[in-house]
């Protein structure tokens, strides 16, 4: 019984002695990671600036509800000779108020898809049709 009492005395110690370094590590690493989430939260304050893309082009028809046709063109340069010519796309965008008419110079965003075709929505009229 006097050695099982010697060995229960020498692990007491050993924790002991243990419970103090681990403590300070505690603590060092807790200090070190306070400031890490302090900064994490001012990044969050600051807006955030999407990634949706922004076009601008022509709406060439308004006949859906609460959809219109807007044609973008955009100049490239050729490859190899590098002259400027015109590329253009029609797409879909989806207008809550229906507020263009054709001939509108409008500006669109990038968003989720709202049926098979519509995958932009009006941003803004710039410039009315005359």
């Amino acid at each position: 019984m006097e050695i099982e009492m010697e060995d229960n005395l020498k692990e007491t110690e050993v924790e002991e002695t243990m419970e103090a370094p681990v403590a300070e590590v505690v603590t060092a690493v807790a200090e070190e990671v306070t400031p890490v989430v302090e900064k994490a939260t001012d990044v969050t304050e600051e807006p955030t600036r999407s990634n949706k893309r922004i076009l601008q082009g022509k709406v060439i028809s308004n006949k859906a509800d609460k959809t219109i046709s807007v044609k973008i063109v955009r100049q490239v340069a050729h490859p190899l000779y590098k002259k400027y010519y015109k590329r253009s796309k029609k797409i879909m965008a989806h207008d809550e108020n229906n507020q263009c008419s054709i001939g509108d110079v409008v500006r669109v965003k990038e968003c989720r898809p709202l049926s098979k075709m519509k995958r932009w929505e009006l941003l803004e009229v710039v410039e009315r049709a005359k």
